[in-house]
């Protein structure tokens, strides 16, 4: 079974989570899949200092740094396609809603990568299973707006600590036509309709082994969903 993973730099604040990313390909090689690395051969959005918080006057390339967390494995994501992989998961971090989509930026107006769309909007419709993590469902649900598809996404829950605006960022994704659920770091989502996964991880206040645990659930039930598909066929 082959999974992308659909990354987006390298560092919490301007490319994908490094501590998210490592534990989804670890969880995917514990189910005994092979992981996918892809990244678009891109300019990031910016560049930050992650020890200040302060942008650096410096210009990198997402593929390039996403390479960092993948040693090298990755692919550009242009030359990506539906075939390639049995599921996708797209890791967190605010370079998912930077360099694949603006959402960090313009909120739900916010712009999408072309080829990221087409990736998941190929995915979804072909009933390939698509995962998000953290701030990853922003990314499905841009890639799916304005498509008769309604995909149930959380980014977390409002019942429950947060360092992020679960509750706005659940509107937007409502505004955009997704379906907002609620879900603590013990649990994710499962739109058994759509084939698509979504969990909160670091969108809530958790500790690093609970982030571990949520990533390691949602890919359980990523697996899962690509297991039923393949039965389907």
């Amino acid at each position: 079974m082959r999974i992308g993973v659909l990354l987006a730099g390298s560092g919490v604040y301007d490319g994908s989570a490094i501590q998210e990313a490592v534990f989804t390909l670890l969880a995917i090689e514990e189910c005994g899949a092979k992981a996918i690395c892809i990244a678009p051969n891109e300019e990031q959005y910016h560049v930050i200092n992650h020890l200040t918080g302060e942008e650096l006057p410096e210009k990198r390339n997402v593929l390039i740094e996403s390479a960092r967390i993948a040693r090298g494995a990755v692919g550009d994501l242009a030359e990506a396609t539906m075939d390639d992989f049995d599921a996708l998961v797209i890791p967190g971090g605010f370079g998912a809603a930077k360099n694949l989509n603006q959402w960090a930026i313009s909120g739900p107006e916010g712009a999408i990568k072309a080829d990221v769309k087409r990736l998941i909007l190929n995915m979804v419709k072909a009933g390939k299973p698509v995962a998000g993590l953290c701030m990853g469902p922003t990314v499905i649900a841009k890639a799916l707006e304005g498509e008769d598809i309604n995909a149930s996404l959380t980014v977390g829950t409002t019942e429950a600590p947060s360092p992020y605006d679960i509750e706005g960022i659940s509107n937007g994704l409502n505004d955009i036509g997704a379906l907002a659920t609620m879900a603590t770091i013990e649990e994710v989502i499962v739109d058994h309709t759509n084939k698509i996964v979504s969990a909160p991880c670091y969108m809530m206040e958790a500790s690093i082994q609970e982030v571990r645990e949520n990533i390691a659930m949602a890919i359980i039930e990523l697996i899962k969903l690509t297991q039923e598909e393949e039965q389907e066929a």
